[in-house]
């Protein structure tokens, strides 16, 4: 099924209809390689990725993202699937989708040197009539003021006459095995009516859930900077209820489900706020904003709050072995969990890391155990060594910080001689000492 502004573009001919797509995807991670192999069912499909190394583990059959069911990744090996680190492979494709991440610099600004170097190795095998789309989270206007003069310099080709670009937004929500790439609808955009079309057609052809076209490219961009900076803001609400709580003595778990008897009630619950979406996007939205005369206080509050909530989290735990007189200062803690969310093992941007820093700071000695996380990525990214097994009774302070499911089994219990701290809210009362 289609929605959105489908009609306006009955009087055109679809331009799938009159060419053959041959694809490439740029950038192979937790959204590139699922769609690489969802267009590889009905499109010769080149999967590409700079990372020679993660390339050929991928074209050897092994999915690094785990986001991928059973044996589909060999089956499109086997079929119209190729992946490879060479780029003179792209000169062979005519469609080119850019999946490489987006982030932020120091300074909270938009980092578009990922996007900015896809786009030029795109540009330097561009061809009259091909076609660009991007999927990277971007501010309004990013893809045709900053990606698309970038594709003409270094083709040669003129914007809109020679060549076209889109816009479809990721969805991927990391270790959701329910909510995959292909039963997500998909908003869609190009840079004229046309290329608006050929896009919608393109990705109709394997989004199972269908399709929503926006009108512009700038409204879809500016809907996927939307959906995750209205998720932060309102988990940055009860956050702030939390501490609010804190203070009052009441169990914030408490508190919401008793409001959440109202029918219309929003289910949101406290946490930490990391990933490569939620803690980002709102960013991007917010430099756009002052970019253009407006200072975002809402959006910006909310980021204030979201990014304080690791440090409140190691200084409750720091009050707890205060009450029962345990050691801080060379004690014991053991952190489980380093992902940004559960069952999986993607650290990008996990905000854990404040929590570990804080309770360092306090001189502990603390272990993190996250058995889905890649160690040498925990090592290379935040200077953590992962401990591969664990004892519980050696630690002071145990901290529950992403609810992997490989969890559920283990005995956490607190006692005199130890503090538990379940961040998620996933443990039975009586075995935590506090809940955020």
């Amino acid at each position: 099924m289609r929605t959105g502004l489908i009609s306006r573009y009955r009087t055109f001919e679809p331009m799938s209809a009159q060419r053959e797509h041959t694809i490439a995807i740029l950038g192979l991670g937790y959204v590139g390689l699922p769609l690489a192999v969802a267009f590889s069912k009905k499109y010769r499909t080149l999967g590409f990725d700079i990372n020679a190394e993660k390339a050929a583990l991928i074209a050897s059959g092994v999915d690094p993202t785990n986001e991928l069911d059973g044996d589909q990744l060999s089956q499109a090996l086997q079929s119209h699937l190729q992946i490879s680190a060479d780029p003179t492979l792209l000169a062979s494709c005519n469609t080119f989708i850019i999946t490489v991440p987006t982030d932020i610099n120091s300074d909270k600004s938009p980092n578009l040197e990922p996007l900015i170097a896809a786009s030029t190795l795109v540009g330097e095998h561009l061809k009259k009539g091909d076609l660009v789309i991007y999927e990277s989270t971007t501010y309004p206007g990013c893809t045709e003021e900053v990606c698309a003069p970038i594709l003409s310099e270094k083709s040669g080709l003129v914007f809109n006459q020679d060549y076209t670009v889109g816009y479809s937004p990721e969805r991927i929500n990391p270790g959701d095995k329910q909510r995959n790439v292909t039963n997500i609808l998909k908003v869609t955009s190009g840079s004229t009516l046309e290329a608006g079309q050929e896009v919608d057609a393109l990705y109709n052809a394997v989004i199972t859930a269908g399709t929503h076209l926006a009108p512009s490219i700038k409204v879809a961009e500016a809907a996927k900077a939307i959906e995750n900076a209205q998720r932060d803001v309102n988990i940055s609400f009860i956050n702030e209820l939390a501490l609010i709580f804190d203070k009052l003595n009441i169990d914030t778990g408490d508190v919401l489900a008793a409001a959440g008897t109202k029918w219309n009630f929003l289910p949101f619950k406290p946490g930490l706020v990391g990933g490569h979406c939620i803690s980002v996007d709102p960013y991007y939205l917010a430099y756009k904003s002052q970019k253009v005369g407006h200072d975002p206080q809402v959006i910006l509050s909310g980021r204030r709050i979201n990014d304080s909530m690791g440090l409140h989290v190691a200084s409750s735990i720091v009050k707890l072995l205060h009450q029962k007189d345990l050691p801080v200062k060379g004690g014991r803690a053991l952190i489980l969990g380093l992902a940004f969310k559960e069952n999986t093992g993607d650290v990008r941007n996990s905000k854990v890391l404040d929590v570990y820093q804080e309770l360092k700071s306090f001189g502990m000695e603390v272990d993190v155990f996250d058995p889905l996380a890649n160690p040498a990525q925990a090592l290379r990214e935040y200077g953590i060594e992962l401990v591969q097994e664990i004892d519980l009774s050696e630690y002071q302070a145990i901290l529950l910080a992403v609810p992997h499911q490989t969890f559920t089994t283990l005995a956490i219990q607190t006692s005199p001689q130890r503090v538990v701290y379940d961040l998620k809210g996933v443990l039975p009362r009586q075995n935590v000492d506090k809940r955020l």
